[in-house]
């Protein structure tokens, strides 16, 4: 009788011993979790198998040979049978991904569209994007992306034998999809001018992404920004078979010195000032998190893993971060892998807001404990909606437990309590502490919106009991209002006011104050995102106190209809409508609409210039791919306006059905 051994083969020199190369005869069943054959069922020139990979097996693209030996010449022939894919398989109990539910794994692995949660933690705007996995050469690109990796280029063959850990692939991916080391996906840029690229406003989904930077032989693709390094992650982590979503979390840390406090600095005219460390506060950043089981942790640090491909400091020599479990992190577990105590401090940092007067630091205007990491959001499962997640990261601000975590964490980087080492303990010390005077508040006066004057209100109210021996509390205000960017830098002020009035014991003020549009017209960036600041003297004390508001502008609207029922390969009418509602007209208008299953690629459409009071409406029409729930994102992008965004929810019934 004949004897047959099928060999399967992955990277390049595959070798046994590396597990790059297995060898293995057909079975009556499947045995055990191991590379096997079975089911076999022979035809006249034909043989049918069932072939079954192990849990631990290496993920990639694989060469399937057979060997046969003839009986009883002994006389062996060896036949190329064709090539396969492995991915990691999150419905294998055995996997490090699994996941035991259909409903997440439908979210988390199969929905090629979602949204990205943008803006400011008092206006959260929900950011649609189109993920694409399953578009037809994705998976080829993902491939890539791990064949360009630095490991692979100086250790192909031992790059290849570690892509069974999903550990491994995730610090892999997180690298390359920034450009920081290596030829990876995206190249960042914060500073506002995108002229050699893409504002990253500008990009709708990461298949266009992934295409391009594939069609320039591995060029990084410019440019990136927080939610596209995680959009584009999470694209390739799903593609590859990982359970992974996409994170937001408003005002978040980037805590250089591993101190926990975020330095702010602040001029005695209400100036926001540069500063030359490097400690900042986003208004929102965006990572991902992957979903494995931790055989490198102890107990207890499975499930939910951070991961953030955004190049903010380097993790043992390479810019990427992660896998940091969620549970290590709101349990102040920081010295656990990895790059724990980094993301902790993203979450969990307190602010310290100082008062500084020709270069020196004068005093402390504010300390805050609670104002980093707030509403940390990802998509809903099975929702448009969004889906709070703070308590997954730490426990209630303000509570016993939140403060015991804090300091636990604080001993892990600092040492001792009361140590040389400890600036936040002698800050808790000082008499800054003490009891404020006035309770301060700017509040807005109606919505804002890009285009208007901004009307907010100066709330003041003396508290009783305080600075008994003053009659009439004296207060100078000095107001200026910065355009703040996306990093938490802020430009020079593009307003000032001043204004000084007194309150009486209990006695409460409220002052309206307007920010004309012309001020801000042409000095905000992309993010419609202005920082009021107020600093508040008391003339008998000199005492100081500071008092901010962020405010994000609102933007116009579009409406998208779709005219009758959506079928596979059937024409399908869509209308665009937008009115221009500002007072200025709009230049360089372009509409850029993308949708896996329902556009290839992108659909670009020239507007023009809308006038004031004009409304202009674009058709187009589309013939879907593919059947199910799909979504169409649509941009408008102009010269004064880069992010008018919507979307529209699409079924697609297959043709067989109509």
């Amino acid at each position: 009788m004949d004897k047959i051994v099928l060999t399967a083969e992955t990277g390049p020199q595959p070798t046994e011993s590396l597990g790059t190369k297995v060898r293995f005869v057909p079975a009556k069943a499947r045995s055990g979790n191991q590379w096997s054959v079975s089911d076999l069922n022979t035809y006249e020139n034909s043989l049918q198998v069932s072939l079954s990979a192990p849990a631990h097996a290496i993920i990639g693209r694989y060469l399937l040979k057979v060997e046969v030996s003839h009986h009883p010449s002994g006389r062996a022939e060896s036949y190329k049978l064709g090539e396969f894919i492995l991915l990691f398989n999150p419905w294998s109990s055995e996997d490090e991904v699994y996941l035991p539910s259909q409903t997440l794994l439908q979210e988390y692995l199969m929905m090629d569209y979602g949204f990205i949660f943008k803006g400011h933690e008092n206006w959260i705007t929900p950011w649609p994007w189109n993920y694409g996995q399953f578009e037809d050469d994705i998976i080829d690109i993902c491939f890539e992306i791990l064949d360009r990796n630095l490991n692979f280029l100086n250790h192909p063959s031992k790059d290849y034998s570690q892509r069974n850990s999903v550990m491994y692939v995730c610090r892999v991916v997180s690298a390359m999809i920034n450009s920081n080391d290596d030829n990876g996906v995206l190249q960042g840029n914060w500073s506002e001018d995108y002229s050699k690229g893409v504002n990253p406003l500008e990009w709708n989904g990461s298949v266009a992404i992934l295409r391009q930077w594939h069609a320039t032989g591995g060029q990084p693709v410019r440019y990136g920004q927080c939610w596209v390094f995680a959009a584009v992650m999470c694209t390739v982590m799903r593609c590859l078979g990982v359970p992974t979503r996409v994170v937001t979390n408003f005002r978040s840390a980037h805590n250089t010195d591993g101190n926990l406090t975020i330095d702010m600095f602040y001029d005695k005219h209400a100036e926001m000032m540069p500063w030359e460390r490097r400690d900042k506060i986003w208004n929102f950043h965006v990572w991902n998190e992957c979903w494995m089981t931790r055989k490198d942790l102890p107990p207890g640090y499975d499930g939910w893993q951070v991961l953030d491909p955004t190049p903010q400091e380097t993790s043992r020599g390479v810019f990427c971060c992660g896998p940091a479990s969620v549970r290590a992190i709101k349990e102040g577990d920081i010295q656990l892998a990895y790059d724990t105590a980094f993301v902790f401090a993203e979450v969990n940092a307190d602010e310290v807001i100082w008062l500084q007067e020709s270069g020196q630091v004068k005093e402390i205007l504010s300390h805050n404990t609670n104002a980093i990491g707030k509403k940390i959001s990802t998509k809903m499962v099975g929702s448009d909606d969004r889906q709070d997640i703070t308590n997954s990261y730490k426990y209630k601000e303000g509570t016993t437990e939140e403060r015991n975590v804090f300091m636990k964490a604080s001993r892990i980087l600092l040492g001792p309590i009361g140590s040389s080492s400890y600036p936040y303990m002698e800050r808790m010390r000082t008499a800054w502490f003490q009891e404020k005077p006035v309770k301060l508040q700017l509040k807005l006066a109606k919505t804002p919106e890009w285009g208007q004057d901004l009307a907010f209100f100066l709330r003041a109210r003396r508290l009783q009991g305080s600075e008994m021996g003053i009659e009439q509390l004296l207060l100078n205000v000095w107001l200026s209002a910065q355009a703040l960017l996306h990093g938490g830098n802020a430009q020079t002020p593009l307003w000032r006011d001043k204004l000084s009035f007194s309150l009486v014991q209990g006695e409460e003020k409220e002052l309206l104050i307007t920010l004309p549009f012309i001020n801000y017209k042409d000095h905000i960036s992309d993010e419609k995102l202005i920082r009021l600041s107020g600093v508040v003297e008391i003339g008998q004390t000199r005492r100081k106190l500071l008092v901010m508001k962020d405010v994000s502008l609102e933007l116009p609207h579009f409406t998208i209809e779709v005219s009758g029922p959506a079928v596979v390969n059937k024409k399908l009418g869509v209308s665009v409508t937008f009115t221009n509602t500002q007072a200025e007209t709009l230049q360089n208008c372009v509409l850029m609409l993308e949708g896996s299953g329902l556009i290839d690629g992108r659909m670009t459409v020239n507007l023009g210039t809308i006038e004031s009071g004009e409304t202009i409406q674009a058709e187009v029409d589309l013939f879907p791919t593919k059947e199910g729930s799909r979504q169409l994102q649509v941009l408008l992008s102009c010269k004064e306006v880069k992010e008018i965004k919507g979307y529209k929810d699409i079924f697609v019934a297959s043709a067989s059905s109509t």
